[in-house]
């Protein structure tokens, strides 16, 4: 699970809800192949003509056609009853312990801690991977393209809710360790949230072409200690103070 051939470690129960559901579905999906396939090779085996059998002539069966109705609808109700509960929880942003919005710009993002301790903080995090390791002129770093000057810290344990949007064309602010991915659409205002259960560093991307350096626009997230957290905001230069109104009305998926 460490995300090179398979789903990065789940850090938030969300994440480790989705991560159930990968499985659980691929499961689903490896047993209808076997069975589709096992009754189409016994079909050509077991049927073929050098056997003498001849094709059938009857136009339809009803046992049949019921069959293929009722259990691919029993399959997506059985998926249904793990998957809806997921789905209420993701769209769940209340009750966060800290508001951040995430503006997504051609090709940087804008971050404004909007509720919460931290609120005034603001601060833009762009790529900080070296110009020479991008043309090959110097090896690639750990963390080639996806390491930023400037990482969202927040304290463990907290509901983060994250607030998105943006400046110029559709983005998606995305870390697959917190199973958060929402888009970030020009005009509009979206949300999201986490709260990760384990401290560390968690790294994501714009997961929406957006233009020519789409792939340059990483998004990292510090998770640290609350002591720690609140040492990082004492440090921060506090922005002029945003309206939080609008952002913390409901929004409407």
């Amino acid at each position: 699970m460490d995300g090179r051939y398979n789903l990065q470690t789940p850090v938030t129960g969300i994440a480790s809800d989705l991560y159930f559901l990968h499985n659980f579905l691929l499961w689903i999906c490896l047993a209808i192949f076997v069975a589709v396939f096992a009754v189409m090779f016994y079909s050509i085996y077991a049927h073929r003509k050098s056997k003498g059998h001849k094709p059938a002539d009857f136009h339809e069966s009803t046992a049949v056609e019921i069959a293929w109705t009722i259990v691919p609808f029993l399959i997506v109700v059985v998926i249904g009853v793990y998957a809806t509960p997921v789905v209420i929880a993701q769209k769940n942003t209340a009750d966060a312990d800290i508001t951040i919005k995430a503006t997504g710009m051609q090709w940087k993002w804008g971050y404004d801690y909007i509720k919460g301790e931290g609120q005034g903080i603001s601060f833009v995090s762009a790529l900080s991977t070296p110009r020479e390791q991008i043309t090959g002129q110097a090896p690639k770093g750990q963390h080639y393209l996806s390491e930023v000057d400037n990482e969202v810290v927040v304290p463990v344990g907290k509901k983060i809710r994250v607030v998105t949007t943006a400046n110029d064309v559709i983005h998606a602010w995305m870390v697959p360790a917190f199973g958060v991915k929402q888009d970030a659409i020009p005009g509009f205002v979206r949300d999201t949230w986490f709260k990760a259960e384990k401290e560390g560093t968690y790294r994501g991307h714009c997961a929406e072409l957006c233009g020519k350096d789409h792939a340059f626009m990483p998004i990292v997230v510090k998770v640290v200690s609350a002591e720690e957290y609140t040492k990082w905001v004492a440090a921060q230069p506090k922005a002029a103070p945003v309206k939080t109104a609008a952002v913390n009305a409901p929004v409407k998926q």
